[in-house]
């Protein structure tokens, strides 16, 4: 990492803790569809190879909402992005609600399509910001802001447990927190400094390169693969694991519920206390460890054979995919100029974990049983553990163009 920067001024501190308080929103949005997907199934009727299909439509738009935002960021900043990505999602969690609440699946998927576009534009904005105030402070900060999102997982899997218990309907649970969605996210917004993308853009303008030359970069790709790894290990987690525990171990839809939260609870602490590890030990040995962690969890998930040792089994896999996604963008922003192009073309190729797993998870499933499917998610967390040494600290020949917002 850089040597430490000086402290943040106040107006810095104030970008720090908006960025912060976002990353919190989108953990809670997040979560609180992810819990009630049993309760979703059962309205639709359909399948778990059926909820794949819905679910890939969260996929689709998270995609499409990463390959936007990178361009759009640099035309009109981040604080405009994350605005239009905060109405698109709470749209989408308003349609989600209505479609369950009717039984229409496709309304449900086109719901999970607009808020996957949301989620996938804020993502982009909030990581360039991230990466930037990381390299102003000169020391370990992505892994915080992660934290962040799980801290607001946390928060979200938790009120989506007691909705389960309370039989609070999916329709007034979504509706309710699409309207806290837009209202806390205009109220915050104003603290980002809307320069930070625009610099992106004038820099990427006059250097004259395109988006596709990035990956001529070795080291990008292999960073690349890192956060693919991770992110699928994560995300088949916040997809499939509530279900998993349902259908596995034959518990009711609060029971999956709960387990969710004890993952997510695992995997925020890991990010809100990794910074220090990361400073300590460095990237690499802690990618390595945490792809170890989240091998041995995902095994201990699937073989336990009974709930004690499958609620440890989660607390491994959670305190094993904390660090992977947020460590793999910070080396991609320290590992050349042009920082914010960097960071996106990182995060996109790991989103695409989000693409592909879903609807892969949810036929495996259909034909083995969830808990068998898992075995797959043990291939993401080997293959970043393989290429740990692509995150290692490098020496910048250019100041990023993100670090001259001051």
């Amino acid at each position: 990492m850089p040597t430490e920067s000086p402290p943040l001024k106040r107006g810095e501190r104030g970008w720090k803790t908006a960025t912060f308080v976002i990353f919190v929103g989108t953990g809670i949005t997040y979560a609180s569809w992810v819990t009630r997907t049993p309760a979703i199934r059962s309205s639709l009727g359909v399948g778990t190879g059926d909820m794949g299909l819905i679910i890939l439509g969260l996929s689709i738009g998270s995609m499409a909402g990463l390959l936007l935002a990178g361009p759009v960021v640099a035309r009109i900043g981040a604080r405009h992005v994350i605005t239009a990505a905060a109405t698109v999602a709470s749209l989408g969690l308003f349609t989600v609600g209505l479609g369950s609440g009717v039984a229409i699946a496709a309304l449900v998927g086109l719901g999970l399509a607009f808020t996957g576009a949301g989620f996938g534009m804020c993502e982009v904005a909030l990581n360039v910001e991230g990466a930037a105030i990381e390299k102003r402070m000169g020391r370990s900060f992505l892994p915080s802001l992660h934290g962040a999102f799980s801290l607001g997982t946390l928060a979200g899997a938790g009120l989506g447990a007691i909705a389960e218990l309370l039989d609070v309907p999916v329709p007034v649970h979504l509706g309710v927190l699409a309207v806290v969605v837009i209202v806390s996210s205009v109220s915050v917004v104003a603290l980002l400094p809307p320069a930070t993308g625009r610099e992106v853009g004038r820099t990427r303008r006059r250097s004259g390169t395109s988006g596709l030359t990035i990956w001529r970069d070795t080291r990008i790709v292999l960073l690349g693969l890192i956060a693919l790894g991770m992110a699928f290990a994560e995300g088949s987690a916040n997809d499939w694991l509530p279900l998993g525990i349902v259908d596995g171990y034959g518990v009711g839809s609060a029971t999956g519920a709960a387990f969710y939260v004890v993952f997510v609870a695992a995997m925020t602490s890991g990010r809100l206390l990794g910074g220090r590890v990361v400073d300590r030990y460095g990237r690499s040995a802690t990618v390595r460890w945490s792809a170890a962690l989240a091998v041995a969890g995902v095994l201990i998930v699937i073989l336990a054979g009974n709930l004690v040792l499958a609620a440890l089994g989660c607390v491994l896999w959670g305190a094993g995919v904390a660090l992977g996604f947020p460590l793999a963008l910070s080396a991609a922003a320290d590992s050349g100029a042009d920082a914010a192009r960097r960071v996106s073309a990182v995060s996109t190729l790991g989103y695409m974990a989000f693409l592909v797993g879903p609807p892969l998870l949810g036929l495996l499933g259909e034909q083995f049983g969830l808990l068998q499917a898992f075995y797959v998610v043990l291939a993401g967390a080997v293959l970043a553990g393989l290429v740990a040494s692509a995150t290692g600290e490098t020496r910048e020949t250019e100041e990023s163009p993100l670090a001259c917002v001051r």
